[in-house]
Parts: C-alpha cells; structure tokens; sequence
C-alpha cells in the first residue's frame, strides 16, 4: 500500500503522470457516467436553492459555487495532492485567461437563463450549442464531422425540440440573455476539451489556474445581472445547508465535466446533456406517471434514437482507405487505450 501511495504521489508531480492517473482511473464511460449522474443532483438541487429557498441570485450563485471549488483545490493543493500542470510556456496565458473569463460566462449566464424562461426555452437554447460547437471546430480546427454525424445530431437536435415546445415559454430578457449564452457555453467545451487533449492539462490543474479569473469575472457580472438585495437576505441553517450542497454539486459538476470533455469530446459532452433531457422527461413519465404529451415522448424518443446512432458512428472504426499517417495515428491512440484498460 505504501509503494502505490508513493507512485501515486510521484505520478501527480508530473503533468504527464498525472495525466496518465486520470486516464487510468477516469476513463470516458466513467467520466461520462459520473457528470450524468451530478448534473441530475445539481438540478433537483438547484431547483430548490432559486425556489423554495428563495435565493434569488444567480451569479452569486455562481460565483459561491466556484468559491467552494476552490477551496476544496486549496486543500487538495496544501496536501500535495493537486495533479501537476504543464509548464505554462507550452500554453499560451492567454489561453488560461480566456477560458477563466468564458467560463464564468457560460455557468453564469445558463443559471440566469433558467431564472427568467421556462425550461423549455431553456432546453431549446441548449440545442443550439450542438451546431455551434461543430461549425466553431471547423472553422478555428477545421475539424470534420460527416454526413452521416450531422444527420444523427440534426435527428437528436429536432427530438429535443419537439420534446420541449410544449413548455416553451417567451420572455424578452430571458430571450437575449439565452442567445448571448450559446457561445460562450460552445467555446467553453471546446477549450477545455482541447486544453486536456492537446496540451495534456488534468481537469483539476486546469481548474486550479482558471478559477481565480472565473472569481473576478463572476464578480464583475454580479451588480449587472444579479438583482439587489444579496446583503439582505436572510440566511437560515436550511437555506444556508441548501446553498452549501449546491455548492459542493457545482464544484463536482465542473470537476466531473472537465473529465468527461478531457476523456471525450465538446459535441459528445453537448449530446449527453441532451441525452439527460430525454431521459428525464421519460423518467418521469415511467416512474412518476406524469403526463407530458404524445408530441414530447415521440420527441424525446426521436432524440434517443438519434443519440445512439451518433454514438454507434463515434465508436465504429474509419475504412481502410485512410492515409498512413492517420492509420499510425489511430494506431498509436488505440495502443494507448489498450493499455489504459490493462492497468484498470
């Protein structure tokens, strides 16, 4: 047990051994699973802190959710238990700083969102960033997505449309703040995914540099978006423990997000919070006997079965007729994997 606390230990010294910790133990069925299952608690519980608590203020919402995040890394990092960071001359500053600034952008925004429209309009904002991250790759990546994929997330795209317009809701702020949200929510997935892919950055590394500027910015938005009286509110144990566990669900979040961006992709990130959308609306309809309408389950299975043929595209292997320096690179990434699984 001691030799595997010291390899462990001198494996998060290193960004590369740290990096190979996480793909050892955090792989993409696991990454995906866990954010799943947190981003399902964090609505219920949410939904509860806007709600019956009362707690009216989305981007200080925000900013405690980060808040607590960085605590839990100061611990980590006081410990030595903070995986190491590249060497910050193979990542551009400005790479970090924008990243910061987007994030707090795109989580800020999407609960200010949620407060004013419904939550299918909400749903039907979240739709657009599928599109938005694949055209975003091509043109800054030149990243192709075939026919057959775009099919797939037009299917998912038009399920979840049909199985959320019958909450569909408008409301003029809430419209704009929606729309303004689309980028910075595409371009937040895509910089994390390939921060962790291409520069070999661990989702804690990289949220240990960018929380601080995720902090400041979240503070900037706050008197602008966030309606007064925050010093005023008159805090409780039940509302304080309910703002704490938000807390705690929204550092697990972005942990578990980061993950499965590293472990994955943006558009396959976009898809699973699509996918969670239609499973909740059937869940309730299987477990809780609600009653959403022939129109939204035709919809949510139409988005289910689109989903699973984008998944079956993503795991089924390129022909033959590749060039050889793609076929050594497939390769190399399957050998990788290979022994990723073996040390599981």
């Amino acid at each position: 047990v001691d030799d595997l606390r010291a390899s462990l230990l001198s494996d998060l010294r290193t960004s590369d051994g740290a990096k190979r910790q996480q793909q050892r133990f955090c792989g993409p069925s696991a990454a995906l699973t866990f954010n799943f299952l947190v981003a399902v608690a964090i609505i219920l519980m949410n939904k509860s802190v806007l709600g019956r608590v009362g707690f009216n203020f989305p981007i200080a919402l925000t900013f405690l959710h980060y808040s607590v995040s960085w605590i839990f890394m100061c611990i980590l990092n006081a410990c030595s238990l903070l995986p190491a960071a590249p060497p910050l001359k193979a990542t551009p500053i400005s790479s970090l700083f924008g990243l910061g600034i987007v994030m707090a952008f795109s989580n800020g925004l999407a609960n200010v969102s949620l407060k004013y429209n419904s939550v299918g309009f909400y749903q039907m904002a979240k739709i657009a960033v599928t599109p938005t991250i694949v055209l975003s790759e091509f043109m800054l990546f030149a990243k192709r997505v075939s026919i057959q994929k775009v099919l797939a997330l037009a299917v998912v795209s038009v399920g979840v449309a049909i199985a959320t317009v019958t909450d569909l809701q408008f409301h003029l702020f809430g419209a704009l703040v929606a729309v303004a949200w689309i980028i910075p929510s595409a371009i937040n997935k895509i910089l994390w995914s390939n921060l962790q892919q291409q520069e070999g950055w661990t989702a804690l590394a990289l949220m240990w540099r960018t929380t601080p500027i995720t902090l400041l910015t979240l503070l900037i938005l706050m008197p602008w978006l966030d309606p007064p009286g925050f010093f005023s509110f008159q805090w409780s144990f039940f509302s304080t423990a309910a703002v704490l566990s938000s807390a705690v669900l929204g550092f697990l979040l972005q942990w578990s997000g980061a993950l499965a961006l590293g472990a994955t992709s943006a558009t396959t990130h976009v898809v699973l919070g699509q996918f969670k959308t239609c499973v909740i609306l059937l869940g309730g309809y299987v477990f809780f006997h609600s009653n959403p309408g022939s129109k939204s389950l035709s919809g949510a299975t139409m988005a289910l079965s689109g989903m699973a043929f984008y998944t079956f595209l993503n795991l089924k292997p390129e022909g033959s007729d590749s060039s050889k320096a793609s076929s050594t690179k497939k390769l190399s990434r399957a050998a990788v994997a290979h022994e990723s699984q073996e040390s599981v």
